[in-house]
């Protein structure tokens, strides 16, 4: 009896031991910092025209858990991020410095993983993020419309007026 107790127990903890191993392999899934907003229904109010070097825009909105995790500097590692760009890619965000200020200010930079090339910076200040994302020879950026509302834009850097 001792013996057949002896042989389930080893079992059992050799079992314990390989499924935490698998586990420890997996990735969790990534999370998205934004989202795509719905279309508003039409408000009769006129609408802003486009801007000549604006080729796509649409109105998105922030995990803000997510992003409070992002502009603590000593909140590492982070979770696996990722980003809704408009050709369905979602680049995942590789962070390589954040830096956080006492007003709840914090400037994020970084590239992405591969295989995409590129870089982002981002400044966050309460709940907005605003910044700029290159991709290749693309160029997206965040923008606050108005109360707290942000969208993401893709600019033709050729029609840009300089900053």
């Amino acid at each position: 009896m001792v013996y057949r107790f002896k042989h389930i127990l080893l079992a059992a903890v050799l079992g314990g031991f390989f499924v935490q191993v698998t586990w420890a392999d997996e990735h969790p899934t990534p999370k998205s910092l934004w989202q795509t907003v719905t279309a508003l229904p039409f408000t009769g109010q006129p609408t802003m025209p486009r801007k000549p070097w604006v080729l796509r825009e649409r109105e998105i909105a922030l995990d803000l858990p997510l992003l409070h995790v992002l502009k603590d500097a000593g909140a590492r590692p982070l979770p696996r991020i990722t980003i809704e760009l408009f050709d369905k890619t979602d680049p995942e965000l590789d962070v390589t410095s954040t830096v956080s200020r006492i007003n709840d200010t914090a400037v994020i930079r970084g590239t992405f993983k591969p295989p995409l090339e590129g870089d982002f910076i981002f400044v966050a200040t309460g709940n907005l993020l605003i910044g700029t994302i290159r991709i290749g020879d693309r160029l997206y950026k965040t923008e606050h419309i108005a109360n707290g509302r942000l969208q993401l834009v893709e600019v033709d850097p050729d029609k840009m007026p300089p900053d």
